[in-house]
């Protein structure tokens, strides 16, 4: 047997200089040479280690085998027995921390490159016009309300219509889809394959009902009085801030704000679409994680001559995914690190045009593991701006524990399930994702998707 090539088919992309002009997806996908060439070196290990670094368990041995065969229909077959978003997964999931960090190819030199043969033979499937929709079941005749339209909820919806209940996905936005449609931008993500995985789990059987409120049309009881069981899933859109002197300037944004605006609300097509947005030449975007690194491309692509990552730490410690991180390093963000803004100041007219930070140093790891940054004194400094972006993590959604009875919650925000069965202290109600274990990626909010399936289907069985 041939050795396997030591790294990766590469995937081709925009140039950066054409990218930052456009908000069209940066990276091409793979040709069907380039996706079989790179499943050839697979080396079908019998222990399969990828499989246990899944969220969702997805044989990808499996899968890639069959693509590898040139047995396409196969292969998407073995792919959505265990994933209903492989299009969103195979382009927004951090593999490298997952599936291909245990890779065995790893050792040689490259691990497989799961996420891209992912995407490709989800687009495969896309392109040839018909989505092939298994065989429905015979209704069990119960009935199971989800909340929220993002990763987890639509992994519950997918999973249970498919052993026979009858599932109703509640929305509050006027699109479905949570953070894939509000929070992850155009050229990372294209609404239009958000809108493809949601309307297979509609095809699936499961009725979608948007600008439904749940807390305010309708509360969880409510819905108990009418469903077999609930399911929440209204994931962390609460932002947070730094609480420093001016942060309620003009012109400085929560990066929900931000990315929904330009986002979900088109705000980048305005006046074609009625959603303005402060566009900035100067902009800082403070934190370093993927909603970050969005953030500051987004803001490129807005028009800003200077689009500027501010990070209290060092590039080590940027939680950001380093695809994201060189991608926008390409496209010309400016780093500055060791950086900690302090207070904002403005014009006469209430608008940010200015920021103060101070220099920092990093000390011994904190309880996270990473180096805690110390001030260094008498390092003080000014720098111009004129939007900012706040980009430090978001809490809970607090609207459905707030209208909730009986829901035990924990001290930041999150409702408290057993994380075996996705159960919370209130009899018939799950919950998963971000609103029950923090921020977190999108396959891992669907891991929570999956488990809270199994324990609802286990609980509501006929007889």
């Amino acid at each position: 047997m041939a050795k396997p090539q030591k790294n990766q088919v590469a995937m081709r992309e925009q140039a950066p200089e054409k990218r930052t002009k456009n908000f069209n997806e940066v990276p091409y996908g793979y040709s069907t040479e380039e996706a079989m060439q790179e499943a050839a070196r697979c080396i079908q290990c019998k222990d399969a280690p990828c499989i246990k670094g899944c969220p969702v368990e997805i044989d990808i041995p499996g899968f890639i085998k069959a693509i590898k065969e040139e047995d396409f229909k196969k292969a998407i077959r073995i792919m959505k027995e265990k994933n209903v978003l492989p299009a969103i997964c195979g382009r927004v999931c951090p593999q490298e921390d997952q599936c291909q960090k245990v890779c065995k190819l790893a050792k040689i030199g490259e691990p497989s490159a799961i996420g891209r043969l992912e995407r490709f033979i989800a687009d495969w499937e896309a392109e040839q016009g018909e989505i092939e929709i298994p065989p429905k079941p015979p209704s069990t005749g119960k009935k199971v309300a989800v909340v929220g339209a993002g990763p987890a909820g639509l992994t519950v919806a997918g999973d249970l219509v498919k052993l026979g209940h009858e599932v109703v996905i509640f929305e509050a936005l006027h699109k479905p889809g949570g953070v894939l449609v509000y929070g992850i931008p155009e050229f990372r993500l294209p609404k239009s394959i958000v809108a493809r995985e949601v309307a297979y789990i509609e095809k699936l059987g499961a009725k979608l009902i948007t600008s439904f409120v749940v807390g305010k049309t309708k509360t969880v009881d409510e819905l108990l009085k009418e469903f077999d069981a609930v399911f929440i899933g209204t994931g962390a859109g609460l932002p947070k801030f730094m609480k420093i002197p001016g942060e309620n300037a003009l012109g400085i944004y929560s990066a929900n704000e931000y990315l929904t605006r330009s986002n979900l609300m088109k705000a980048y097509l305005f006046p074609q679409y009625d959603t303005p947005i402060a566009r900035g030449r100067s902009v800082a975007v403070i934190g370093a994680g993927n909603v970050s690194m969005d953030s500051a491309r987004t803001a490129l692509r807005l028009g800003a001559e200077k689009s500027m990552i501010i990070y209290r730490r060092s590039n080590e410690e940027m939680p950001a995914r380093i695809e994201e991180i060189e991608r926008a390093k390409e496209e010309g963000v400016e780093f500055h690190l060791l950086t900690l803004p302090l207070r904002y100041f403005t014009d006469e007219k209430g608008w940010v045009n200015e920021m103060e930070c101070l220099k920092m140093k990093l000390g011994e790891p904190d309880s996270s593991g990473r180096k805690r940054p110390l001030p260094i004194e008498g390092s003080n400094f000014r720098m111009p701006v004129d939007v900012v972006v706040v980009a430090i993590g978001q809490s809970p959604n607090p609207l459905v524990p707030n209208t909730t009875p009986g829901l035990d919650m924990g001290k930041w925000g999150n409702i408290i399930i057993d994380p075996l069965t996705a159960e919370t202290s209130k009899k018939m109600v799950f919950a998963g994702g971000d609103i029950a274990t923090g921020e977190a990626t999108v396959i891992q909010a669907m891991g929570t998707g999956r488990i809270a399936a199994r324990s609802i289907a286990d609980r509501i069985r006929p007889g």
